[in-house]
């Protein structure tokens, strides 16, 4: 994908601070089901002053699958079951809205964490997964994990990109049994791990967010 199309790629909101360069944490954060790009700016005060936001909008109308006004990462089917095709889709749109960061931001990146909520949460993981050491951490909030998404769980190189999965005991919407299914697949294949559990339902705490940003910079 050329630079031109990298830029085109996906529509997006950001919030860059004075003075970012090669040394700022890029956060890429992906909202969820028929939701938008302006909506996951809303965690701007609760992230590093120093950190840029950068929050893409999906490439589906949600409206097509019965998901509202807003967009959407793939079409759903049940449990941890998506179509695989527009989910695809969407990783291939992520990847060259990623390489085009440079360009969109201005100035050369260096780390970037992506991440999501809802939909936006499984897509971010499914990227990290399928696209081994594309981004530096992977931020889960009350997502899941496809069973079309492949991990060798025996046997296999284990994945390399550390994970924070943040989930609501009292989810409705994604209950925190998927979440242990895919959180399970996870650790079989040896992946770094992080799992918090917040007495919530379907949307992100206060303190997961602080216990997030307090692991990516653990991370060094």
């Amino acid at each position: 994908m050329s630079r031109r199309d990298a830029v085109a790629a996906l529509d997006f909101a950001k919030a860059v601070p004075d003075g970012a360069g090669p040394t700022t944490t890029v956060a890429v954060l992906l909202h969820g089901r028929g939701s938008d790009m302006r909506d996951l700016q809303g965690l701007r005060p609760h992230l590093p002053g120093d950190w840029a936001l950068v929050t893409p909008q999906a490439p589906f109308v949600g409206a097509a699958w019965g998901y509202g006004p807003g967009w959407a990462w793939y079409r759903y089917l049940e449990e941890d079951r998506v179509v695989p095709e527009t989910l695809e889709e969407s990783l291939t749109r992520l990847d060259g809205f990623l390489s085009g960061l440079p360009e969109l931001l201005g100035f050369e990146v260096g780390r970037v964490v992506l991440g999501g909520f809802s939909q936006g949460g499984t897509t971010a993981l499914s990227h990290a997964l399928s696209r081994p050491g594309s981004v530096s951490a992977v931020l889960v909030f009350s997502g899941f994990l496809p069973d079309s998404v492949s991990v060798h769980e025996t046997g296999g190189t284990p994945p390399r990109t550390p994970i924070f999965w943040g989930h609501g005991q009292g989810d409705p919407a994604i209950p925190i049994t998927l979440a242990t299914r895919g959180r399970n697949r996870l650790e079989r294949a040896g992946a770094s791990l992080v799992a918090r559990d917040y007495r919530i339902g379907h949307w992100i705490d206060a303190e997961e967010i602080q216990d997030a940003v307090r692991w990516v910079r653990e991370l060094g």
